[in-house]
């Protein structure tokens, strides 16, 4: 997916120095991670490598973790094409590998307090790169919420202002049917009870505080305990452990847009 335009993107009309320095010479070369982290993206960069007819051998599996200096991908083929795939099969697994390994730190910490909560990544995403940031995500344990507008229903606070209120904005929404959940924006305790009294099926509290989250969360049950709390909004990893406790789902657009990228390499055998 994207692969072909990537690489046009990267290629244009061929690799100058590699196609002047170059003959037929034939090479083998290894990605190796230069730190320690989950890795992701390994079969997604061997479909790169594989687009130019290369062999490939995957060392590592997408969510372990990997040591520094540990190979986890070998590829064997003519040297211009492997040197022309480098640099994009290393930009997807750098930054695939940045939001695997800092969505399963998360996760793992927010299991502590609340071993049923899933964390989950938004569409603030890189234009172009939703696909690998989301599978990132998954691959780190986490989930990937919505993947596009199509795939639920969500009523987002300049919905409710459009339509003029909550209640209108639910009372519109159900007449799409029942195979879809309904979810929900809300930003205080007011509108979070009546979203849950006209049928919601999941619930956003967005910008709230922890102490407002918690009691939210609690009146919330109580009209029915089968509806889906979700937390968002301003939350990172400093202040993620405040929320933890509340929710079902913590959702937070930090997981795709304020990683770092994982350090890996691609060396000549």
């Amino acid at each position: 997916m994207y692969l072909d335009e990537y690489l046009a993107e990267d290629i244009g009309y061929g690799d100058l120095t590699s196609d002047t320095l170059l003959t037929n010479e034939q090479a083998k070369a290894r990605i190796i991670a230069q730190e320690p982290c989950i890795v992701a993206g390994v079969q997604d960069i061997a479909a790169v490598f594989e687009r130019f007819n290369l062999k490939v051998n995957v060392k590592a599996v997408d969510g372990k973790k990997v040591k520094k200096d540990v190979e986890v991908l070998r590829v064997s083929g003519d040297a211009r094409d492997i040197l022309k795939t480098e640099r994009l099969a290393l930009n997807i697994i750098s930054r695939m590998s940045g939001i695997a390994s800092q969505t399963q730190e998360l996760v793992t910490r927010c299991h502590k307090l609340n071993p049923k909560l899933r964390i989950a990544c938004t569409r603030k995403t890189t234009p172009g790169f939703r696909y690998y940031e989301k599978k990132a995500v998954v691959i780190g344990g986490g989930d990937s919420h919505r993947y596009r507008l199509d795939d639920e229903i969500l009523i987002k606070d300049n919905h409710i202002k459009l339509v003029g209120g909550v209640k209108k904005a639910l009372t519109r929404i159900k007449k799409v049917g029942f195979t879809k959940k309904i979810e929900i924006e809300v930003e205080n305790l007011k509108d979070a009870m009546l979203a849950a009294k006209e049928g919601a099926n999941i619930i956003m509290l967005d910008n709230m505080k922890p102490h407002e989250v918690k009691k939210a969360a609690e009146k919330i049950r109580k009209v029915n305990k089968d509806i889906i709390i979700e937390v968002s909004g301003n939350i990172t990893p400093d202040n993620i452990l405040d929320y933890a406790p509340y929710p079902d789902v913590i959702s937070l657009g930090w997981l795709t847009h304020s990683y770092t990228s994982k350090n890996f390499s691609m060396e000549i055998i």
